[in-house]
């Protein structure tokens, strides 16, 4: 018999950790709170109320997205593409943010559909529901950073001397050319931060960090205090979701030395 949705539920209920509840609506709580002490104005022609829905609906798909990469569950992709669709409105709403949304729109939105089907492919040998993970070489690591860096300056550039019109600002030149270049330096740690996700590298967190700080000074900039609920989100599920794919590496890889003693060599 097919378990009833009663069932399911639970089962849903039972697959997260106490404290991982308590993280999730936690958060969807202060985001709420945050949501009444600090209205947003209409912006472009388009209410507030709406603004504020786009954000509130953009947190609850993130941490979800969150829970889930955490817990080495290929099922986040398939959330994220909503997230990728709601932070696309976001970004046309708002008449900013240029460089995220075009690697939202051609990047992410691909990246996610690519990244499901090749973590279907490598699965726990002990645990269907999680997926193996690794870690990235030294100078993996020095090549993505030079990368980040060039971007961040070209596309920074690029963006800040196109002449689009948004009431974000003000009207301040200087608050929105500082925006454009952090908005190119989050883009590039963005597409770091896919790549590394596609291929199951922990290093993707350590791309969450920098974007979460980096986008947390943008929403600062920009007046959009209820999504910096959303980054201490971040930044506390980012702790969690290093440790716990850490501890998995550990693991596995002393497992991993212990069947190679175990098994003798063929003579």
């Amino acid at each position: 018999m097919e378990p009833s949705k009663k069932s399911k539920a639970r089962q849903l209920w039972d697959y997260f950790t106490t404290y991982e509840k308590i993280w999730f609506f936690s958060i969807l709580i202060l985001a709420s709170i945050f949501a009444v002490i600090f209205p947003e104005e209409d912006v472009n022609g388009v209410k507030g109320a709406v603004i504020m829905g786009l954000y509130l609906i953009d947190t609850f798909l993130n941490i979800t997205c969150e829970l889930l990469i955490s817990k080495q569950s290929k099922w986040n992709f398939i959330v994220s593409i909503f997230v990728e669709i709601v932070e696309i409105a976001i970004c046309v709403v708002l008449a900013y943010r240029f460089a995220t949304m075009a690697t939202t729109l051609f990047f992410w939105l691909p990246i996610d559909i690519i990244s499901f089907i090749h973590w279907n492919k490598h699965p726990d040998s002990q645990d269907n529901e999680l997926t193996e993970v690794r870690k990235l070489s030294g100078l993996q690591e020095v090549l993505v950073i030079l990368g980040i860096v060039v971007w961040t300056v070209v596309v920074g550039y690029m963006l800040s001397g196109l002449n689009f019109m948004t009431d974000l600002f003000g009207g301040n030149t200087t608050l929105a050319t500082i925006v454009c270049y952090l908005d190119a330096c989050v883009s590039a740690v963005g597409v770091a931060n896919g790549v590394f996700i596609l291929l199951r590298y922990r290093e993707q967190w350590i791309a969450w960090y920098i974007s979460a700080i980096i986008e947390t000074v943008i929403n600062i900039l920009s007046g959009q205090y209820v999504l910096l609920v959303l980054k201490f989100g971040y930044l506390t599920n980012t702790t969690y979701g290093y440790i716990k794919w850490t501890k998995y590496i550990k693991s596995h890889k002393s497992e991993q030395q212990t069947n190679s003693i175990a098994i003798p060599a063929s003579e």
